[in-house]
């Protein structure tokens, strides 16, 4: 099996140490980053994302096989930066202002990290125009709203509006997801998308993004 296989391997059983043992391994053997990022890391991650939506693993496997991928990105971080390989696109997530709730919030960004994205995680209890500023900094691909109350899911219009309004306005998407939201709140408030769970989300925001 080859090294940057073993890494996939490893990161869907979670095994941390050894999926960076093995990134520094497939370095030293002149293996290329980008290869090991999308062959390795990205590719176990992927398996994983399927695996959650279809109820294979659960939140526990998604969280230990993100550490596992945190840990070989530690590694392989600086050769990315040094080879000039780029994320593809920066995603801004965060959950609506009057909601404190974050599992599912933490959940998509481990997701969009382990599809490649750059991800700016603006916390809970997010105001609009909080979205709005971190957007417009990073340049963002798309935002990522969450709510898990229906209570807060009408703030998700407040921040859609507000993007509309600024001057990341036709640049960046917005895709919401929780709990209580559905297609047609989506469709009612004018986001670019809906996901159900947070491997969707991931594959939403790639979609949004053009890849």
């Amino acid at each position: 099996m080859s090294v940057v296989k073993e890494i996939a391997d490893n990161l869907m059983k979670g095994k941390a140490n050894d999926v960076k043992d093995l990134v520094q391994k497939a370095l030293d053997d002149g293996e290329g980053p980008g290869s090991i990022l999308n062959d390795g890391l990205l590719a176990g991650m992927s398996v994983i994302g399927e695996r959650f939506k279809n109820n294979e693993v659960y939140v526990p496997e998604v969280l230990i096989a993100a550490r596992a991928m945190k840990a070989g990105m530690e590694v392989l971080q600086p050769e990315l930066a040094s080879a000039g390989v780029e994320p593809i696109g920066t995603a801004v997530v965060g959950t609506v202002k009057g909601d404190l709730h974050d599992i599912g919030k933490n959940l998509v960004c481990m997701m969009l990290e382990g599809a490649g994205f750059n991800v700016v995680d603006i916390g809970i209890d997010a105001p609009p125009e909080k979205f709005v500023s971190a957007a417009s900094e990073n340049s963002a691909t798309v935002v990522g709203v969450s709510a898990l109350l229906t209570t807060t899911m009408t703030n998700m219009k407040a921040v859609v509006d507000a993007i509309g309004a600024s001057d990341v306005a036709g640049k960046t998407k917005v895709m919401i997801g929780g709990a209580p939201v559905t297609q047609a709140f989506c469709d009612e408030i004018g986001a670019d998308g809906y996901a159900p769970d947070a491997a969707s989300a991931a594959d939403l925001a790639k979609q949004l993004a053009g890849v």
